[in-house]
């Protein structure tokens, strides 16, 4: 597995958790806290887009994880 499908495989598992800990409807409800957690995690995706760098995929790398589509 590429270290660009581990990000967005994190990346889309933190904001499906974020939204299931963070919405007063949800059963798993926690705080509303969750959702800034979100809205980070999306700041993250957005930075990396724009600047074509991403952290955690240099930590990848770093740990060996091929890069590429």
């Amino acid at each position: 597995m590429t270290s660009w499908r581990i990000v967005r495989i994190v990346a889309g598992s933190f904001v499906l958790l974020s939204l299931a800990l963070g919405l007063q409807q949800s059963p798993l409800f926690v705080s509303e806290w969750w959702l800034a957690f979100m809205a980070f995690v999306g700041l993250n995706l957005l930075q990396s887009g724009l600047t074509k760098w991403c952290l955690m995929e240099s930590l990848l790398r770093k740990l060996g994880v091929s890069g590429g589509c």
